[in-house]
């Protein structure tokens, strides 16, 4: 089932921004609640999901095309 709706990912973007903050700030480790790990274990599952998908569907692009190639010969003559 291939749906084209819009990912949300500001579960992303806040661990980026909380591993940012925390870099600045020098701090050794970052820590996160039981329901933000959640939805960014969801939001990461659903990305990379929909990333499978995509690339499914290029390789079978890709192999369901032809390519032909001609090639004329002309003895040498134009050499």
């Amino acid at each position: 089932m291939q749906t084209n709706e819009p990912l949300n990912t500001s579960s992303i973007q806040a661990f980026i921004q909380q591993v940012k903050g925390a870099e600045a700030s020098r701090a050794k480790d970052i820590r996160m609640d039981i329901t933000q790990a959640k939805n960014l274990a969801f939001t990461l599952g659903i990305v990379m999901a929909r990333l499978n998908g995509d690339l499914e569907q290029i390789i079978a692009k890709k192999a369901n095309t032809e390519e032909t190639v001609e090639v004329q010969l002309d003895g040498g003559s134009s050499w």
